[in-house]
Formats: structure tokens, C-alpha cells, sequence
């Protein structure tokens, strides 16, 4: 066993224990795959994480202190400008928690009593009041990324509408249209240097939590189950276990 997965955690960490809370991935795993949620969040199996990447959580670090560097001073940032938005970082006595990883926004569902939480990389707020939730992206690609065209990134856009749900239930007004700040390293540079140059676009989405109500009936309905659910169809993971399976045999 590696210092970086354990297999199983205690009972506590699973549905029903003290500590288990609905994350935000966790409904994108259910959504993605009904059997890898089950396994892991009612059983305690997991899937083995990918290793974290750090440089990511860097380039998060910084924009975080940045953008706080002009929410300090009540004024835009340069990217709010160039783009000719009207928002300004804003100002929270939550936001702290709000961002902070384990801790997020939270909302305990009624219908289900399950406790939704998120936790986000940024707040602004308009000219008309309406609070904005901004979410950090950064990679490395031969062409800056301009739009999120892709199908894979459709999980960015529910990671969004998940936000912006949860800051509805807390009470605030919420813009629809949401912003992801894209950082991508540039490669066509001759040498290292010791640096790594990015482009940064501000991405616009418009999202829509409708979906969202729905979805935690469904999963409350299949952590409640006590039958295992089929796979996603386009699970890795699952086929993996059954191919495995069937060699084994």
C-alpha cells in the first residue's frame, strides 16, 4: 500500500458517517459513473487518485493573491478591464472558507439532508449587484485555450453551475454568466529559462443549475439502494475491473 491511497477508508468517511459530505466531484462522479460513486462513496473504495500537480496549484496560489491584491484596494484587475468587464474582485466575510479545500461552500439539502459543498477559486460582483463565480484553469498546450469547446470540458462547465447553485442557497444573488480565468503555458519558446510564460484568456459561460435538484434526488436514491448500480457506459475504470476480472478467472 502506497503512502497515497489506502484502499478503504472508515466508516465515518462514508455515507451516513459524521464526515461524509456530497462534494462537488463527488456528484461529477456520479454523473460520470453510478458504480465508481457507489464503490466509493457508500462502500469506502475509491478510485486510485491521480497524482496532484503542483505547478496547477501554484498558479491558483498566485492568481488568488493577485486578484485579493486589487479586492484590497476596491478596484478592477487589468484582466476585468481588457475585456471590459464591469466586476470588481468582491469583497466577503466567507470567502476565506469559501475557498479554502475541505471546507467550501455549503448547503444542506432538505428534500435529502445531504450536505452539498464546493469549494471555489473566486468571487466578483457587478455593476448590478449580482455576484460572479470565477474559476482558475492552467495548462500547457501549443495553442492558447480560448474556449471550452470539448466535450471533456463539460465537466468545467457543471463544476460552475454546481457554484453557482450552492452561492444561490446561501443567499446570493448570483449572476448567470460565470468567467474561467485560462492560464496556458506557452511551448514554443526556445528554452527554459527558468520561467514558463502563459497566456490568460477570461472564458465567459452562462450556466444553468436546473440540472442540479434533480440530480442529488437521483443520488440519494442510489446511496440509499442496496444493490450495487451498473457502470457508466464510457467508464474506464469499471471496464478495467471487469477485463481484469475476466482474465482472471
Amino acid at each position: 500500500m502506497s503512502e497515497y491511497y489506502k484502499g478503504t477508508r472508515g466508516a465515518a468517511w462514508n455515507y451516513g458517517g459524521g464526515n461524509w459530505k456530497l462534494s462537488r466531484s463527488k456528484i461529477d462522479l456520479f454523473l460520470e459513473c453510478p458504480r465508481c460513486f457507489y464503490l466509493d462513496n457508500k462502500l469506502g473504495v475509491k478510485r486510485v487518485p491521480g497524482f496532484p500537480f503542483s505547478i496547477n496549484s501554484a498558479v491558483d496560489h498566485l492568481l488568488k493573491q493577485e486578484f485579493d491584491a486589487h479586492r484590497a484596494k476596491g478596484e478592477q484587475h487589468p484582466l476585468q478591464k481588457e475585456y471590459g468587464i464591469d466586476a470588481k474582485p468582491a469583497p466577503h466575510d466567507e470567502l476565506d472558507e469559501w475557498r479554502r479545500n475541505f471546507g467550501g461552500v455549503k448547503y444542506i439539502h432538505e428534500p435529502t439532508g445531504l450536505t452539498v459543498t464546493g469549494a471555489i477559486d473566486d468571487l466578483w460582483i457587478n455593476g448590478k449587484g449580482e455576484y460572479i463565480v470565477v474559476d482558475y484553469k492552467a495548462t500547457a498546450k501549443e495553442e492558447a485555450v480560448k474556449e471550452l469547446d470539448k466535450e471533456w470540458q463539460n465537466g468545467y462547465k457543471r463544476q460552475m453551475e454546481v457554484y453557482q447553485w450552492l452561492l444561490r442557497k446561501n443567499g446570493l444573488n448570483v449572476s448567470d454568466t460565470g468567467y474561467f480565468v485560462y492560464c496556458t503555458g506557452k511551448m514554443d519558446r526556445q528554452a527554459f529559462d527558468k520561467r514558463i510564460d502563459f497566456d490568460v484568456n477570461l472564458i465567459p459561460y452562462k450556466g444553468s443549475d436546473a440540472w442540479v435538484e434533480k440530480t442529488l434526488l437521483a443520488i440519494k436514491k442510489c446511496l440509499d439502494a442496496e444493490a450495487i448500480p451498473k457502470a457508466g457506459a464510457d467508464c474506464d475504470w469499471c471496464l478495467y475491473r471487469q477485463s481484469a476480472k475476466d482474465k482472471e478467472k
